[in-house]
């Protein structure tokens, strides 16, 4: 199966949580869901990652869905590779072996050139292992922050794109975005208390994970 087709979603009909699993999956069940109800009003599906509402053509049969589903999933990949000059592997010659200097090349270091002030320079020569490790192991620390802040920043736009299109209109819906946005994990759950059980869950799942959800 494909990133496209098994890429985690959940499907709303109403206020009420329909199913969530692969896009493949909930795909199928919404099509048999428009078909016993009022296809004016087709359930809603929210790809988990983004909070965004995912658009498919749900006409014809399953059979239909899927082959569809599977096309936008290799124009998706295209779209990807597109510029990527194809690399003829018996055409190119192999690569040159770099010779080998000093130091620790199963670790990939690569020399280049710092400038510091003064007083950097003597810090770092003041910390175990010398200025190399010491700048490693700061590099790996902002990495691990950096990546950590941007997953937190994505899993409040989720929160807050699926809160827009199912809440926007709901009591409590402007504070609970301001608490969401300033960190406040109490106050956002208590601003949405009265929203539809399935709807307030879906959001702090979004929001905080599914750890947050299951314990509030």
């Amino acid at each position: 199966m494909t990133d496209h087709l098994s890429r985690p979603c959940t499907a709303f009909d109403g206020m009420r949580l329909l199913i969530s699993g692969p896009l493949v999956e909930v795909a199928l069940a919404v099509k048999n869901a428009s078909e016993e109800k009022d296809a004016s009003a087709p359930p809603l599906v929210f790809d988990d990652a983004t909070g965004r509402v995912v658009d498919f053509d749900l006409r014809g049969t399953k059979t239909d869905i899927i082959a569809r589903l599977l096309q936008l999933s290799k124009e998706d990949s295209g779209s990807q590779n597109a510029g990527q000059a194809p690399r003829d592997i018996e055409d190119s010659p192999p690569a040159a072996p770099v010779p080998r200097g000093r130091g620790r090349p199963k670790l990939g270091v690569v020399a280049r050139e710092v400038t510091l002030l003064p007083r950097h320079w003597e810090w770092l020569a003041a910390q175990s292992g010398g200025a190399s490790v010491a700048l490693r192991r700061l590099i790996d620390e902002a990495r691990k922050t950096g990546g950590s802040e941007r997953r937190t920043r994505a899993a409040r736009e989720a929160a807050y794109h699926f809160a827009l299109a199912m809440a926007g209109n709901m009591p409590g819906f402007e504070e609970a975005m301001r608490a969401l946005f300033a960190g406040n994990q109490s106050a956002f759950v208590e601003r949405i208390s009265e929203w539809p059980t399935d709807v307030r869950q879906y959001a702090i799942k979004l929001a905080y994970g599914e750890a947050t959800q299951l314990a509030s």
